[in-house]
């Protein structure tokens, strides 16, 4: 029996050996591509045909947008006005005349605070939920789309309004830089409809930033007021104390300068004695009555007609809801957009003719192999 020959390991001295037909003619191969251009043509055009289909029947999506950014002084005038009101109140008036302006009410009014205020409630997801859900446009989108939110899960309902929140959106123009103005835009199905519904959120943001700053400055105003309300049971309770006291040396008094004989007023020079006996029996007894008389506190503790008079102030002022301020000024007003955001139609179509045209030529390189092949 012969022995087989052992196959010899391909080296340098012996190279593989390929056979012709593992050539691939470059003719051969456009003569397949020219004999499969029937299914090129076929499979190209039916990818074109729905790219087409698809490109025309896809949602659109349009976004109208504007450009923001705090807002100047004038712009808040009448409602710095009705903050400033209030100043008297947190003022400290010593003695000497001179006045210690507190500067609790500044950032009331501050500009970028209220512009700050306002880009986080556009941004909040609370205010656009609440938004969302009085639109006539969400709902018709969600019935067009054959979505309702009594038929959802929790977590798909969660999942639809996340879509709506990323397309109301307020960013920086220049994130690097902090006093950078703000883009804010509103992505909904058509141009009219975005316009429309970027007003409205702009406005209904507006208005709840204007009854934040009044709640703010009530809240503020509210503090201070009771305040003075708990200085002015200190001092009072101070004074009725100091006014007892005060009545029960005159008495003693009264009865040391009875025991002494001392009628009428002397000079003794000592006026540090702990009960002075300087006015004499009668006179102390006129104190006593003087003393237990005393209605006003205010007599014994002055500070007492300071708070009085700024309790009375607060009762006299009033907050105006009504007032208009600004609390971001428009760079870029807010326009209808010109062009959609998607789909990108003539993208869509090259995008689906390039595919086509790829696979049927991938179809028609595999045919090709497998034919030469058998």
């Amino acid at each position: 029996m012969k022995q087989q020959s052992q196959p010899q390991p391909y080296s340098p001295e012996n190279p593989p050996m390929f056979h012709s037909n593992d050539k691939i003619d470059l003719r051969e191969l456009f003569k397949a591509l020219w004999d499969g251009k029937l299914v090129i043509i076929l499979v190209t055009a039916l990818f074109t045909g729905a790219s087409i289909c698809f490109a025309l029947l896809a949602q659109e999506w349009w976004s109208s947008s504007a450009k923001i950014t705090k807002v100047q002084p004038q712009n808040l005038a009448a409602y710095q006005q009705q903050v400033k009101q209030f100043q008297p109140v947190f003022d400290i008036y010593q003695e000497d005349g001179t006045v210690l302006v507190n500067k609790e009410l500044d950032r009331l009014v501050h500009s970028e605070v209220l512009f700050q205020r306002f880009v986080n409630a556009f941004n909040s997801t609370n205010n656009k939920k609440v938004f969302l859900d009085n639109s006539i446009d969400f709902h018709e989108f969600n019935g067009s789309i054959g979505t309702n939110a009594s038929d959802m899960t929790a977590d798909e309902v969660r999942a639809l309004y996340a879509k709506w929140f990323d397309r109301i959106s307020a960013s920086k123009v220049d994130k690097k830089n902090d006093n950078s103005p703000y883009t804010i835009s509103f992505q909904t199905t058509s141009k009219e409809s975005s316009f429309e519904l970027l007003s409205s959120y702009i406005e209904a943001t507006e208005s709840s930033v204007h009854q934040d700053a009044f709640n703010n400055l009530r809240a503020v105003v509210n503090g201070k007021k009771n305040e003075l309300i708990q200085q002015k049971r200190i001092l009072e309770s101070q004074a009725s104390n100091k006014l007892l006291v005060e009545i029960q040396r005159a008495k003693y008094a009264a009865q040391i300068a009875k025991s002494a004989g001392v009628d009428r007023p002397i000079q003794t020079g000592n006026e540090k004695e702990l009960f002075s006996i300087d006015l004499g029996a009668k006179g102390l007894e006129a104190k006593v009555k003087a003393l237990e008389s005393v209605k006003n506190l205010s007599v014994v503790e002055p500070r007492l007609q300071q708070i009085d008079a700024k309790l009375e102030m607060l009762d006299n002022l009033a907050i105006d809801r009504t007032v208009e301020f600004q609390t971001f000024r428009f760079l870029e007003n807010v326009e209808q957009p010109i062009t959609r955001d998607k789909p990108k139609r003539a993208l869509i179509v090259v995008l689906g003719t390039l595919l086509g045209g790829m696979l049927s030529v991938a179809i028609v390189l595999i045919r090709f192999v497998f034919r030469k092949e058998d």
